[in-house]
This record gives structure tokens, sequence and C-alpha cells, in this order.
């Protein structure tokens, strides 16, 4: 079974169009990668759908507009990997 950032850096590869071998797990996906933020709806629902589950993008943007939570800890991908993997885990409960 692929990792959960392999299934993560697929699908922006393919919903984005970058080069599979440019996205690394330290990658900010709107800093480095370039992603804007239709896209990654487009990532969060392929995400949602290979996972099962369903990324709290609201809460993570107010979150983030409210100073609680800096960009980095949803947006670099290895963080956003965690994040994942927590909801998979409380899901499997």
């Amino acid at each position: 079974m692929p990792s959960t950032f392999e299934t993560v850096a697929n699908i922006i590869a393919e919903t984005c169009d970058i080069p599979r071998d440019t996205i690394k797990p330290e990658s900010h996906a709107i800093d480095d990668l370039g992603i804007d933020s239709l896209d990654f709806l487009d990532i969060a629902f392929a995400i949602d759908k290979a996972f099962g589950i369903k990324l709290p993008l609201e809460q993570w943007t107010q979150e983030v507009n409210e100073g609680k939570a800096s960009t980095e800890q949803y947006f670099v991908l290895n963080n956003l990997c965690s994040r994942i993997d927590e909801l998979v885990a409380a899901k499997a409960k």
C-alpha cells in the first residue's frame, strides 16, 4: 500500500500537472508548489475520496485567519499527511 505522502503527492501531480519528482514531503503546497485555493479544493476533494475522510478545510482556513495556526501546519505536505492520518485513525475507531 502506498504511503499517505505517496498518495497525496500523486493526487497533486495529477490534479495540478506538477512533475511528481518536484513534490517533496517538505514542500509547501501554496508557497513552493504554487497551488492556488481552487486547485487545492480539487486536491482536497480527491484526498477525501482516496482516504474516505473529509478534510476540515473551513476550520483550517479559519484557524489560519485567526492566527491560531500557521499555513505550514496544514499546507506543508508532511504536516498535511499527518492530519490525514489522524482523520483516518479517528474514523477507524
